[in-house]
């Protein structure tokens, strides 16, 4: 039987985070499945999803452990593994405008309200062209829940976009 982990890693930024993780993962006999992992405000941080015989992953754990005598912190969670494809609608969708606080929580809250699933959401800060002010970008992957009425939902952003001034664009994903 085969036991589903998922990490979530910090460390320091600098070189071999990776590779000590990965030598954990192998000499454990487990399989690296998947990752997200990326440098932020100076940490290194991701999350990995791996897969490990029932009777390897207790050593595992406890290798991965001994990693924070090096200032590598990882939290693991059991996973259900693969999750079964959901019946509702999935979109891609795209955000830029001026940067100010707020416009994660705006849309956010407007996913939530509308029990909308945020499968994956990247973030961004860059520079207008020409003005050199700051630009937010944000990206992402949204789940609609079956039965959702996309153009009530298209309103609402609207009058985020309004009154942020930023754009918001969805688009149905292709599979």
């Amino acid at each position: 039987m085969l036991s589903n982990l998922v990490l979530t890693v910090i460390s320091e930024d600098k070189p071999g985070v990776v590779e000590a993780i990965s030598r954990v993962v192998k000499d454990n006999n487990g399989n690296w499945l998947e990752s997200q992992l990326s440098h932020l405000a100076g940490k290194f941080a991701g999350v990995i999803s791996l897969q490990v015989a029932a009777e390897s992953e207790a050593k595992l754990i406890a290798d991965l452990r001994q990693l924070n005598e090096r200032k590598i912190n990882i939290i693991i969670d059991n996973s259900p593994g693969a999750a079964a494809a959901s019946d509702g609608k999935r979109l891609d969708f795209r955000v830029w405008g001026p940067d100010r606080a707020g416009i994660v929580k705006e849309i956010a809250t407007t996913f939530a309200q509308y029990n909308i699933n945020v499968e994956k959401l990247n973030t961004r800060i860059s520079s207008m062209p020409y003005s050199g002010e700051p630009l937010f970008e944000a990206d992402g992957t949204l789940t609609l829940p079956s039965g959702l009425n996309q153009s009530e939902l298209e309103d609402k952003l609207d009058e985020i976009e309004d009154t942020l001034a930023i754009d918001i664009s969805l688009q149905t994903r292709e599979e």
